[in-house]
């Protein structure tokens, strides 16, 4: 059995996979104890063999994380790593070290899925937009707050509006209609906000490839935009599928 990692700012999703990346077990959890705990239940019933990781956190995070796993479980940890190329997409940032390791895990899925141009958006807590033409040179992307943080930024910011009710609130039907309480006129301005900047994504793709390029869409908040996207492939493993190809597992 392979354990796969993908480590954001905020939280640990974790997977089981089998040697035919069958998914048997997965969660989400805040803390690496929390993982831990996850772990010691999962061993119960599977044999743990690789562990394989892509991390946005520190390097103190992952070294702590990775003695963690070798003292608990006996785990070497195979760890996704910056590269100007690799599985034939060449890295478009200046700084090659400096893009994302999630976004470019995402990017190398994307492309080896379409093998052709392609639009990467990511859904989260922050939204990301890459973009890779068909000769797998990685144009660059761009990056904004997602619905938590407009949301978590709108709420700390006006001294009105008060989270609680918001969060408590959630997404209403009919979101594009004016909001008729704080908290409706809040999601729903939100939601807009969102998908502007996803039809702008798409827009700027028409123009580099007219109709020949594909959309990957990933992220906790995918499932509100994939109805307005052409062609949208919904891929909520999408950062998985690059680690794998990024990090394979040794025969």
């Amino acid at each position: 059995m392979i354990i796969e990692l993908d480590c954001g700012n905020s939280f640990i999703k974790w997977r089981i996979i089998n040697v035919a990346s069958q998914v048997l077990l997965r969660g989400v959890v805040e803390s690496v104890e929390e993982l831990v705990r996850a772990l010691e239940a999962a061993r119960v019933s599977h044999e743990f063999r690789h562990c394989r990781m892509v991390s946005v956190r520190s390097d103190e995070e992952n070294v702590s994380l990775e003695r963690c796993l070798a003292e608990r479980f006996g785990l070497d940890l195979l760890i996704a790593r910056p590269a100007a190329c690799l599985a034939g997409v060449r890295n478009g940032y200046m700084d090659h070290e400096s893009l994302g390791l999630d976004r470019w895990m995402a990017v190398i899925a994307a492309y080896h899925l379409s093998a052709g141009a392609c639009l990467v958006l990511d859904l989260g807590t922050a939204v990301t937009a890459d973009f890779v033409d068909a000769n797998g040179e990685h144009k660059g992307g761009f990056i904004c707050p997602g619905l938590p943080l407009l949301r978590s930024r709108l709420c700390t910011h006006t001294k009105r509006i008060h989270h609680a009710a918001i969060a408590s609130n959630g997404f209403m039907a009919e979101l594009v209609a004016p909001g008729r309480s704080t908290a409706e006129a809040v999601e729903r301005g939100c939601f807009l906000m969102l998908k502007g900047f996803v039809r702008s994504q798409v827009d700027l793709a028409m123009e580099y490839w007219g109709d020949d390029y594909e959309v990957f869409l990933t992220g906790g908040d995918a499932s509100l935009v994939k109805d307005m996207l052409p062609r949208v492939k919904v891929v909520p493993d999408l950062i998985f599928v690059g680690l794998a190809i990024a990090c394979p597992i040794p025969s």
